[in-house]
């Protein structure tokens, strides 16, 4: 799997405003939907919080979708 690096201005980012940041999903309401499908991980780990504080290193995959990291 090819990870995509996205660059951010902050020391940190919430996981919803990255993947909105980063273009990969319109809105927060349907990263939420895929948080309930059990479809994001976060560092190789199932994800459930949308508000969670990504830092540079972390990865967050979507299922079916591939693979970003906060730089």
């Amino acid at each position: 799997m090819q990870i995509e690096d996205i660059a951010i201005e902050t020391e940190e980012i919430q996981l919803d405003q990255f993947l909105k940041w980063a273009g990969v999903l319109p809105s927060g309401g349907e990263v939420k939907a895929l948080l309930a499908e059990g479809l994001i991980k976060r560092n190789g780990e199932k994800e459930s919080a949308r508000r969670r504080k990504l830092h540079r290193g972390d990865v967050v995959e979507i299922e079916g979708m591939g693979a970003w990291r906060v730089v």
